[in-house]
């Protein structure tokens, strides 16, 4: 995991869209980047639709999020527009960006080990250092956790 304090490393990605999104547009402000493993699968869904769920208070606050898993382009886009996600979802395919935020690697999965995405967050402060780090978080009441930090 990064360490708060160290800075954030920047990206390019492309979103649900195909629109390529960069960390350094989003300067003088907080960030939320959360890593999760696969679009439309029970845990991540949670986790997606408790960030949807609390949208409003992160544009009162004029916090984006940006959900990052290695999944194409084409799989992000279902899943925006199944659940009606307002955020970003970006597509790190060759798990470059989850690798240097520590968010991927060898993992067990129904008894088998995988290569894949992590489920943590970062929060990313306005100068670009990270603020907050969750590490294997529970995606259930996780963007109300993330909330309280950014307050």
């Amino acid at each position: 995991m990064l360490s708060e304090g160290e800075p954030a490393p920047d990206f390019e990605l492309p979103n649900q869209d195909g629109d390529t999104v960069s960390l350094s547009d989003y300067g003088g402000q907080y960030v939320v980047v959360y890593f999760y493993p696969r679009a439309d699968t029970p845990g991540c869904t949670t986790e997606a639709c408790s960030f949807r769920d609390n949208w409003d208070e992160y544009s009162d606050r004029g916090v984006p999020v940006f959900g990052v898993s290695d999944d194409p382009v084409e799989d992000l886009k279902d899943f925006a527009e199944k659940y009606d996600l307002p955020f970003d979802l970006l597509s790190d395919e060759d798990g470059s960006v989850s690798t240097a935020y520590d968010s991927y690697g060898e993992k067990n999965v129904f008894g088998n080990e995988v290569e894949g995405v992590f489920r943590n967050t970062y929060v990313v402060g306005p100068d670009g250092d990270v603020v907050a780090a969750f590490e294997g978080v529970d995606p259930d009441e996780h963007a109300e956790e993330v909330l309280e930090v950014i307050d």
